[in-house]
């Protein structure tokens, strides 16, 4: 595991310690968790950019449907 120092506006980091509490999590934990999110979506859409070069347009849209679905699910 690594450890990774950011700096951040003090409202910002105020706000995101409020986030957390509401959910019930430690920041690091938000933080964590909103890595990932980010991550997945990047992700997904090099995966999407590459299909789109290859011209497979099934697959292209199988992603955006699977993504769509997703975010159905997302909370908020």
């Amino acid at each position: 595991m690594s450890t990774l120092t950011v700096r951040l506006p003090d409202d910002t980091a105020e706000r995101l310690k409020s986030l957390a509490h509401s959910r019930g999590q430690s920041v690091n934990k938000l933080i964590e968790e909103l890595s990932v999110q980010a991550l997945t979506a990047w992700d997904a859409e090099n995966r999407f950019r590459a299909m789109a070069a290859r011209g497979d347009k099934d697959a292209a849209l199988a992603v955006l449907d699977r993504l769509d679905a997703a975010d159905g699910e997302q909370p908020g």
